[in-house]
Order: structure tokens, then sequence, then C-alpha cells
């Protein structure tokens, strides 16, 4: 297993592991898009967590170092899907953990009809199913990106 660079972790646990409303929220969140574990949502909210900490860094900025460094991560998140072209710094800031997982390959299949439910969506990726445009992708996390969206097609 030597071809892995740096295998850490990428999520984050919740401080607080037995707050009944969080779980119920973390319940509703895995169910509705078809993720195998908590593991996955937290690596969603991680993954939304550093977003948003860049943006707040950015506002920290004085202006003429941030306007570069703005426009970077905006193109970045816009090429990603998760913001408009018009977007902002607070557009940012708004981001909540649902507009990430909308992005993953899993919920994209279910949102274009190919599968019934987000499990069979699951199932298809993983079994080699899902092509974007002409290579096999086979991780139901992988994130399409806005160029990607309209190449996803069945094998």
């Amino acid at each position: 297993m030597g071809d892995v660079k740096n295998p850490r972790k990428t999520y984050h646990r919740p401080k607080r592991h037995w707050d009944s409303s969080l779980l119920m929220q973390e319940l509703e969140i895995v169910g509705n898009y078809g993720l195998r574990n908590k593991r996955e949502l937290w690596k969603a909210q991680s993954e939304l967590s550093r977003i948003r900490k860049r943006a707040r860094d950015l506002l920290a900025l004085p202006v003429e170092v941030r306007s570069r460094r703005e426009a970077e991560l905006l193109r970045s998140l816009n090429r990603l899907g998760l913001v408009k072209e018009s977007a902002t710094l607070d557009d940012i800031l708004n981001l909540k953990v649902q507009d990430i997982l909308e992005r993953r390959l899993q919920t994209l299949v279910l949102r274009k009809g190919l599968a019934r439910t987000a499990l069979q969506a699951r199932q298809m990726i993983v079994h080699g199913h899902v092509m974007i445009g002409d290579r096999r992708v086979d991780r139901p996390g992988y994130w399409v990106e806005r160029g990607e969206e309209d190449m996803i097609s069945l094998a």
C-alpha cells in the first residue's frame, strides 16, 4: 500500500457525539443522500468547513491582496458547481453541507433519473455501470464538476 501519499483522516467527528437533535439531523441527511455511513457525511462537513475557513481568511486580508485570491477561490468553486458565476464571499459562507452532497456522483445519477433510489444509484456506480464521458467511475463520492454533469451516462 505504498502508493498512498499521505494517508490521513479527511474528516472530523462532531464534538458532541450523543446530541439527539444532531443525531436526528445526521440520520435524515444520510438517508436522503443514500450515504453508506456517517463518515461520508462528516467528510462533506469537513470539506465545507475548509472552504468556509478559506473565505473567512480572505475577508481578513487587505483589499489589494484579497481580490486576486477571492477570484481564484470563486473560480474553483464555480468549476465544482458549488457557486454561480456571479457569487461573492457571502455566498460561500452561506453554503450548506447539502450543497456539497448534491455534487456527488451518486446524487447526480439519482437526479438525472438513471436510478430509482439513492441506494440503487450507489450500487450502479460501485458495480461500474456509470460513466463520465468515456471513463468508468466507481466511486459514489466522486465530486462531479460542472462541465462533467452532462457527460454522465450508463455503461
